[in-house]
Parts: C-alpha cells; sequence; structure tokens
C-alpha cells in the first residue's frame, strides 16, 4: 500500500512539473532596420565667376554700343532681351536686363543613386541585392529546406481502475513521426518552377537594306568659338607698341604703323559690332570669341567685315588709320567679361 501512495505522489509531482507556466527566455535575433534612404551631402553649389549685375540703370551719356562693350555683351542681344528694335535708342533710367546674358554655373553633380545598395531585410539576416532597375530578385528569403517535423503519438492518455496489474504493466514508449520536407520544399520550389518564358511574337523577317540619305549640298564650315581658357592670341597687326595698358587711362595697346596696313583677326569669332558710334574709337570692329572673350579693333581707316559674320585667326577685317585718333596706330583691347585686360599677356613675345 505504501508503494501505491509513493507512485500517486511520484506522478502528482511529474504532472505539476509539467504543467509549470514557466516560459522559456526569447532572444529577439531580428536584426536592427536601417533606413534604404542613401546619405546625402549638402549639395553646395560654387557661384559662377561673372560679376556683371543682374540689371543695369542707363545713365546719361549710354549707348546701347558703349553699355554692350562695357559688360562684354553684342548689343544685339541685350536689345533682343529687352525688346528693344533699332535703331536701338534707350532713354535715361531705363533698367536694362542682363540676367538671361549672364553666364550660368555648371550644375552640381548629382549624387549617386542607392539603386545598387544593399537593401537590408528582415528575414533572419538575409540581405538582398538589386541587380539591376527592371530585375527584380528571384527569392528574398532563405530557401533552405525546413527541418523534419516531429510528432507525437503515444502514449496518449487513459484512466484505467487502479490494480497491481495495471501498475505492473511497462510505461508505452512514445513513437515518433517523422514528416518528409517534401511539401515544403516543393513549395518553396514551385515558384520557380512555374516560371516559364514569356512567348515572345514572332515577326517576319525583313531583309535590311542599307539606308541611302540623300545628298545634301556641303555648307559652307564656319570657324568655331573656341571654348574659354583655351583661345590662341595672334597679334593683329605689325608695329611698334607705343602705349601700354594701364587701368586708369588706357585700356588697352597701341600699335604704330602706316595708314593702310592690314589689320587682322586676333583669334576665330563672330563680328558683333563694325561701326564708328563709340566716341574715341573711330572705325570700330569688335569680335566675341567665346562667352568670356571680346576683342576690340578701334581708330581704323576702312571696316572690312560686317555684324554676324565668322571670321578666323588671322583674317584681315580693316585697314589701320587715325579716325578720332591724331596718329595712325590700331588701338587694341581685349575683354574679359567685359573687364580690360592686359593684351600683352596673352600674345606672344614674338
Amino acid at each position: 500500500m505504501s508503494a501505491s501512495r509513493c507512485f500517486i505522489i511520484l506522478l502528482i509531482s511529474l504532472l505539476n512539473f509539467a504543467c509549470s507556466t514557466t516560459q522559456a527566455p526569447v532572444i529577439d535575433r531580428i536584426p536592427h532596420a536601417k533606413s534604404n534612404k542613401p546619405q546625402t551631402k549638402a549639395a553646395t553649389h560654387k557661384t559662377g565667376t561673372d560679376w556683371r549685375p543682374a540689371s543695369y540703370v542707363v545713365k546719361k551719356g549710354d549707348t546701347l554700343y558703349s553699355i554692350g562693350l562695357e559688360y562684354g555683351y553684342d548689343y544685339k542681344e541685350i536689345a533682343q532681351v529687352n525688346n528693344i528694335s533699332a535703331p536701338y535708342l534707350i532713354k535715361i533710367g531705363q533698367t536694362l536686363k542682363f540676367a538671361p546674358l549672364n553666364e550660368t554655373p555648371a550644375p552640381a553633380m548629382a549624387e549617386p543613386s542607392a539603386q545598387h545598395s544593399p537593401a537590408p531585410d528582415n528575414n533572419n539576416g538575409v540581405v538582398t541585392y538589386a541587380i539591376g532597375a527592371d530585375s527584380a530578385p528571384e527569392a528574398t528569403t532563405n530557401t533552405q529546406a525546413p527541418p523534419a517535423a516531429i510528432s507525437i503519438s503515444e502514449p496518449k492518455a487513459l484512466r484505467e481502475p487502479y490494480s497491481d496489474t495495471a501498475y505492473k504493466q511497462p510505461l508505452p514508449v512514445a513513437k515518433t513521426v517523422t514528416s518528409t520536407p517534401t511539401t515544403t520544399a516543393n513549395a518553396v520550389k514551385k515558384p520557380i518552377a512555374e516560371k516559364t518564358p514569356e512567348k515572345v511574337a514572332e515577326k517576319p523577317m525583313v531583309e535590311s537594306k542599307p539606308e541611302v540619305k540623300p545628298t545634301e549640298p556641303v555648307a559652307e564650315a564656319k570657324p568655331k568659338l573656341e571654348p574659354t581658357g583655351t583661345l590662341t592670341w595672334a597679334w593683329p597687326t605689325k608695329g611698334k607698341v607705343i602705349a601700354n595698358f594701364n587701368d586708369a587711362g588706357n585700356k588697352g595697346i597701341d600699335i604704330s604703323g602706316k595708314m593702310g596696313q592690314a589689320v587682322q583677326a586676333a583669334a576665330p569669332g563672330k563680328v558683333i559690332y563694325s561701326g564708328s558710334d563709340l566716341r574715341g574709337y573711330g572705325k570700330l570692329v569688335i569680335v566675341k570669341h567665346s562667352t568670356t572673350y571680346l576683342s576690340v579693333y578701334a581708330n581704323n581707316s576702312l571696316i572690312l567685315v560686317k555684324e554676324g559674320q565668322q571670321v578666323t585667326s588671322g583674317q584681315k577685317i580693316a585697314e589701320m588709320g587715325d579716325t578720332d585718333s591724331n596718329t595712325v596706330k590700331l588701338h587694341f583691347e581685349i575683354r574679359q567679361q567685359g573687364k580690360s585686360v592686359d593684351p600683352m599677356k596673352f600674345l606672344s613675345a614674338d
């Protein structure tokens, strides 16, 4: 009888231990989510080096030609932007817009996109990578076969009346039933197996024939404006420099010579002015070489080019004279964004 009591006490203890509410500790293995936004640096837009104002108020004595020369613009461009028609008359106090004509700074380089950066995913630490813009990854989760599921079907709880015979019977051994992971594996592989290449509509084969382009008339080759910083300057005429550059008085250099001596373009460009509307310059030619540089040829006796004409380096554009001057000479200037610069820094020493 004492043995039966001990068995009952042991059975109750086992049941209490099995029904314990103590839970196993849970470990968070999910990686912390990271932001998919690329770290971008603050874009620093470098301001352009163009010193010219966005607008200008006309003063006494100004003409559209003198303003264009002073700020390095084609007077026709100023007139077009400000809706001024020929004969290009302006009034004192009139505001002229320069902003559309000024050099704009180069756009800032775009930051590299995060298209090919790894995209962290909360799939037990599995990281997926975007292979291309229009190709999505086929699987973003771990496709390993799951472990075999184990199910216990025995022993089953049965109530039997206590007796010595029942007590002496051996306890049943638990039988494990292993479920084959074929269904799970098939479920994982199924989306890949079902992928079938899309049928592309068959197109009839067409014989490729060489394209026959109509013959076009060959246009006259025009000299291209060289970009800033790559211009090669040549002397506009032969002679002795009789007056050097001076910010306060002389905005260029004066070269002596003979009446009718050839005056040549110092660099390739476009003639933006030819005439005698600027006081002190006489018969004048202005050539635009780029958005930055102009060259000025003054005091000529004869002008040989027209406005809008493309000229090459060394091409004869005028003849030396003494208009608006007391001596025969060529007054030569180089303007950088309208500002006068020393031509001797650009011309060779020969």
